[in-house]
């Protein structure tokens, strides 16, 4: 690899690499050269003149950030600053927080990784991460938590929290969990990728039971899953289709089971947040009529589900096999009404990569997941501009109710005395997605194709810019993020 070091103006120095394509190292062989700009000591910046996008509002307003707090929200704000951007066209948005990724490290570093895949966010304007215990090994003791973040503190440019991992037989681990520095405990209750399978009831009375902290579901139906894969195996053997993935894993294997985490949150008292709703029945289990704050259960919903039907299954195939599955237009449609009407709480991703060769498998072989991180926000921005939903929900269902939801500290919101976690958006820059632009380790997006109206123009974690102007700005990692329970 050869490098040039020049000097690039007040206080910053820029690198460019030239990326040789023989060397492997996960760090160095992406697929393009990505300019890396490292700001020395830069402790104030100033966004003069945006459109602001904040606690269900919109207005024009400059914000100073010092020391990676936002210090003042004003019309005007005469001062000077390390660095001040013209942000006149532009819209100011909270970064997203996103409380659904699998970024693969460690043990599946050949799918992705905390280094790529926290870039690939921040280049979609979102800020913070919750990352899933499904990696190998899996994150079933404090040891192997405390081992991401360690990797997480030196590799990723996007802030983070991971979850601990519950197993059938390790509720010792979970109960040693710290409550104020860990996003929550995930529990498989139905499989997916990795063998994290909770379905010993006396486990599961256990969990919901003692947990100190939420406890985030993925909720599908063991049983019936099994029941409709054998009955589509009498009919072709192993030739099923990808058509075949929303009725095998159906409906009801997602009401079942949804349904028997309510139950089971209700009867003890517990902090349920369920993942991925992907049925318009699964939306009538929860509850609109009260505050945010006073939930004790909760809902997310995601991209894929907001955005893709059964009917897409034709042309992408395999690259849309999520768990659960992509289901009818009847259940995208209702999943984005819950959404707008309080009864969905929450929107992320689920971005769960693999390559592309795996993907490319027959049906019964080919893994569930997708990317989804970098192209999350102009996915929900184009549906603001097909009059589906505003920039206020969008912020407050991206950003200020995940931090409700897991009761972030100072983080979701434009607020003064907050982390600056921001994006800035062009809402009327168009451009499409192609293998060129796409930053995931897997090299792939369902959104390949697609063109967006929107554009990230500058994220900034924690105060530092990170994604200016399409190329990445490296130097400062994310911070850890804190809970205040």
């Amino acid at each position: 690899m050869a490098g040039r070091i020049a000097s690039s103006g007040l206080k910053n120095i820029q690198i460019i690499y030239e990326v040789n394509p023989l060397e492997t190292d996960s760090r160095i062989a992406l697929a393009f050269s990505i300019q890396k700009t490292i700001f020395a000591g830069m402790s104030s910046i100033l966004v003069k003149s945006a459109t602001i996008a904040n606690e269900n509002k919109l207005f024009v307003a400059d914000v100073l950030i010092k020391d990676g707090v936002i210090a003042r929200i004003d019309k005007q704000i005469d001062l000077k600053a390390d660095k001040e951007i013209n942000a006149e066209v532009l819209h100011l948005f909270p970064g997203c927080i996103d409380d659904q990724v699998h970024f693969r490290e460690p043990g599946l570093t050949h799918k992705a990784n905390i280094y790529t895949e926290s870039r690939a966010a921040v280049a979609g304007g979102i800020t913070s991460f919750m990352e899933m215990p499904n990696t190998v090994p899996n994150t079933l003791t404090q040891e192997l938590l405390a081992d991401k973040y360690r990797i997480a503190a030196k590799d990723s440019l996007a802030n983070y929290s991971f979850y601990m991992g519950a197993s059938n037989d390790n509720i010792d681990q979970v109960l040693r969990t710290d409550t104020a520095n860990v996003c929550g405990v995930k529990v498989f209750m139905g499989s997916s990728t990795g063998n994290m399978l909770v379905d010993d009831p006396t486990t599961l009375e256990n969990i919901f039971s003692k947990s100190p902290m939420l406890v985030a579901t993925h909720c599908e139906d063991e049983a019936t899953i099994r029941a409709n894969l054998e009955h589509y195996r009498q009919l072709y053997g192993e030739n099923i289709s990808i058509a075949m993935h929303p009725k095998i894993r159906s409906e009801e294997a997602c009401y079942l089971s949804s349904s028997l985490a309510v139950e089971l949150a209700k009867k003890h008292g517990t902090r349920l947040h369920i993942l991925h709703i992907s049925t318009e029945k699964e939306t009538w289990l929860f509850d609109n009529s009260i505050p945010l704050k006073d939930k004790k259960i909760t809902a997310e919903a995601c991209i894929h589900h907001l955005w893709f039907t059964d009917k897409d299954y034709e042309t992408k195939g395999n690259l849309i096999k999520w768990n659960p599955a992509v289901k009818t237009e009847k259940d995208r449609d209702g999943i984005l009404k819950a959404v707008l009407d309080g009864r969905i709480d929450v929107i992320a991703t689920d971005h769960a990569p693999h390559t592309l060769e795996e993907k490319s498998q027959t049906y019964l072989k080919a893994p569930s997941g997708g990317p989804l991180v970098q192209h999350a926000l102009p996915a929900m921005l184009e549906l603001y501009h097909q009059g589906k939903i505003s920039l206020e929900e969008i912020a407050q269902k991206m950003a200020h109710n995940v931090s409700d939801c897991f009761q972030i500290d100072k983080r979701g919101y434009i607020r003064e005395g907050y982390w600056a976690d921001l994006a800035l958006v062009d809402l009327n820059s168009p451009w499409t997605v192609s293998k060129d632009n796409i930053l995931y380790k897997c090299k792939w997006s369902p959104f390949e194709g697609t063109t967006f109206q929107s554009k990230i123009i500058t994220t900034i974690v924690s105060g530092n810019v990170v994604w200016e102007n399409g190329g990445l700005v490296e130097g400062n990692p994310g911070k850890r993020m804190a809970f205040l329970r």
